[in-house]
């Protein structure tokens, strides 16, 4: 490696992304419009879930009852004059469940300090009908809180829950340190498939392939602006994780910072070997975002726990770079993890690097024909 070599295709690479007004929008866009998309879309803790609710009682217990549930902040009530008439909501879709007090519902908190009513939860949701039921619990001791007061029985057992790292389950906390390997895969990916796909369709690509630079000159030299451009991208995600949504970093910024660069080359080079297989910038754009989007959302650990995958998909996703970052970004962010915490997940995504630049090398040959 000679890094003269490096510097001046480097320098090359350059002036033509200065020259090219969509890759520049492309590298300083798409991280904004994309942490600011997802950040606030994606939401997990789910609230305002409109309820259908029928009261036959229409009692003060069964208002006190109602008042919980709506006071609560999860549900809105929406008044049904009938059973048939919550469940046709629900069928409709425009309730997502439905509390269904019965007539005797007073008579028999008085008489057996024991009241039954009846929620239907739209199962079709498997997301929305977790929650739902996750909420139920702890309105049901409010509810016998509010109707008894101290006369409720006290169990013989009391669980505390403290939740660590995320006290109050906020959901940008989880989703923004995830979302950083997600901007940075597709971006990286995207930019080296289709820049240097775009070379082999003008026709410069040969012109560079017939210097004597040799090709792992070339590969470094096309790297190195872009993993410039990944960083950059990096500390805007960075900064509106901290402006916008408040998310702490708890860890080392350095130590962030090295892990980013890591995973910034491994996928850059990824994008050098599908723009030199397919040498085509449409399909060079087609295959990026099929391994570069999909994996980064779907099996990186993103949204869906990698744990919790059949053992083939749990292992296929040991070979994306995204779960790796993904986890080593979480552990800095909300954790404040050390190196020697995060040291198993950086050594395979050396590990990722290592084989990607070697394939990059590879095909990067000077004596590939047009």
């Amino acid at each position: 490696m000679r890094l003269s070599a490096v510097f001046a295709v480097a320098k090359k690479e350059v002036f033509q992304i200065v020259r090219d007004p969509f890759t520049l929008a492309l590298a300083l866009g798409m991280p904004m419009v994309m942490v600011l998309f997802f950040g606030l879309a994606i939401e997990f803790n789910l609230d305002r879930i409109p309820m259908a609710v029928f009261d036959g009682s229409k009692s003060s217990s069964s208002r006190d009852l109602i008042r919980t549930f709506s006071g609560s902040h999860y549900f809105i009530p929406k008044y049904v004059f009938s059973p048939t008439q919550a469940l046709q909501i629900l069928d409709e879709g425009a309730a997502h469940a439905a509390l269904i007090i019965p007539p005797d519902y007073a008579r028999e908190l008085t008489q057996f300090s024991q009241g039954t009513v009846q929620v239907l939860v739209d199962g079709t949701d498997n997301s929305s009908a977790g929650s739902i039921l996750g909420y139920l619990g702890g309105i049901q001791q409010m509810a016998i809180k509010k109707e008894f007061g101290d006369r409720a029985a006290n169990p013989p057992l009391e669980v505390k829950t403290r939740f660590l790292y995320n006290p109050e389950l906020n959901s940008r906390w989880f989703v923004v340190p995830g979302l950083a390997a997600v901007v940075i895969a597709i971006l990286s990916i995207l930019l080296t498939a289709l820049t240097v796909a775009r070379e082999w369709e003008n026709g410069s690509m040969e012109l560079l392939l017939g210097t004597p630079i040799r090709p792992v000159d070339i590969i470094l030299g096309k790297l190195l602006p872009y993993c410039v451009m990944g960083l950059v991208a990096v500390l805007f995600v960075f900064v509106m994780s901290q402006l916008v949504f408040a998310v702490p970093f708890r860890g080392n910024f350095f130590l962030y910072i090295l892990c980013c660069l890591i995973f910034i080359t491994t996928y850059s080079a990824q994008g050098l070997v599908i723009s030199v297989i397919t040498r085509k910038q449409q399909l060079s754009m087609q295959i990026a975002m099929l391994s570069g989007l999909l994996p980064s959302v779907l099996l990186s650990g993103f949204i869906f726990p990698n744990e919790h995958m059949p053992d083939f998909f749990y292992y296929f996703t040991m070979l994306l770079p995204a779960r790796w970052f993904i986890a080593i970004s979480r552990e800095i962010f909300l954790q404040g993890a050390n190196f020697i915490e995060i040291l198993p997940s950086f050594l395979m995504m050396c590990v990722l690097l290592a084989v990607m630049l070697f394939l990059a090398t590879k095909k990067f040959k000077k004596d590939v024909e047009p």
